[in-house]
């Protein structure tokens, strides 16, 4: 029992493949707090550098256009319903730009932890997330805890961003009093981008900590056992047993092709001891001669048995026979390179078999 415990106990890092499984499956290291910290940031930069002040102007048009148009208006339906549309219509016009800015921001901030990604597994709709046991252990897990001090200190890093903002322009927010409506929503308009752009760099500078968080969890929730590495490497590699049969199984069907193309041979080279490749010319099949069979170490020792058995010449050759051997297929035909010392070989069998 304790060894089926340990070799359960997941204690591996994750392979390869587990990482790549985890990825199809979207489960991958992501912190939501650099999404959500960057789309803060774009947003306030926006607003303060571009977007700010013509969203105010507009604001301001529709607000006068309310009060001078649509307040002397009867209060029926289609009033109510024509006043929503322009309304609706009017502010979409505002925000919609700077919705889109802030949207693409978030995917970019995706897009710099996980990268070009796109699965639909996390949509799935999971029995087990049901289940009230693991629930509770969820709520009260060492990650629940982790988020419960994020929310903490995103509180006070806000909290701390508006104390700042609002210490560091005091003198404007005492005089608010004494100045008119439009100068004063300029003000607190400005105070308020502050405290936003403040704020979010606070919550980046919390996201980092908090995406190093998440990686280390990720890759304590991929752990692996000894024996899930195990089978995984039998999965991908096939049984041990069953390999081994396949080995012996592609040995024997090429030892029979030996025994078959070998004593066809012209000759047979050796270099004397390690490589070993039969020729054939024949002209009526090829221009030039060509392997029949190589082979190397035990095949090599099978090919010159099978020769002797046959009286096939044998040539020692440690240039030619390592070079052949390298260079060439079986049923390829000798290249220019050995032409020459093809030749002399053959030349010698054939004078040693009275072939003129």
């Amino acid at each position: 029992m304790d060894l089926q415990w340990f070799a359960d106990e997941k204690t591996e890092k994750a392979t390869p493949k587990k990482r790549q499984d985890s990825r199809k499956k979207g489960q991958i290291p992501k912190s939501q707090d650099v999404n959500t910290a960057l789309m803060l940031f774009v947003a306030f930069i926006i607003l303060w550098l571009f977007a700010g002040p013509a969203i105010f102007s507009g604001l301001q048009g529709m607000m006068l256009d309310s009060l001078s148009r649509f307040l002397h208006m009867d209060v029926t339906t289609p009033n109510i319903a024509s006043l929503f549309r322009t309304l609706t219509w009017n502010m979409a016009i505002l925000v919609l730009p700077l919705m889109a800015i802030t949207v693409l921001a978030g995917a970019f901030g995706s897009f710099l932890q996980v990268g070009s990604l796109f699965t639909t597994d996390p949509l799935k709709l999971k029995l087990e997330k049901l289940d009230p046991i693991k629930g509770a252990k969820r709520i009260f897990s060492a990650r629940a805890l982790v988020e419960l001090a994020k929310s903490i200190l995103k509180i006070v890093f806000v909290g701390a961003a508006v104390i700042i903002v609002l210490y560091m322009n005091i003198e404007d927010v005492l005089l608010l009093s004494q100045k008119n409506i439009e100068v004063s929503a300029v003000t607190v308009g400005e105070l308020a981008l502050m405290m936003g752009i403040v704020a979010a760099i606070l919550l980046l500078i919390l996201a980092i900590p908090d995406y190093l968080y998440q990686r280390y969890d990720h890759e304590k929730q991929i752990r692996m056992s000894k024996k899930d590495i195990r089978d995984e490497h039998k999965t991908s590699e096939g049984d041990p047993k069953i390999r081994a049969r396949r080995k012996q199984k592609q040995l024997e069907m090429s030892m029979a092709r030996l025994a078959q193309d070998v004593p066809k041979a012209d000759v047979i080279i050796t270099n004397p001891t390690h490589f070993a490749v039969a020729l054939k010319y024949d002209q009526a099949k090829a221009d030039a001669p060509y392997v029949l069979a190589k082979g190397m170490d035990y095949a090599a020792e099978r090919i010159k048995k099978i020769a002797r058995e046959h009286h096939i010449p044998m040539v020692e050759n440690v240039w030619l026979a390592r070079t052949m051997y390298a260079n060439l297929q079986v049923n390829d035909q000798v290249n220019e390179e050995m032409f020459e010392a093809v030749a002399e070989v053959l030349a010698y069998v054939y004078q040693l078999n009275g072939h003129t």
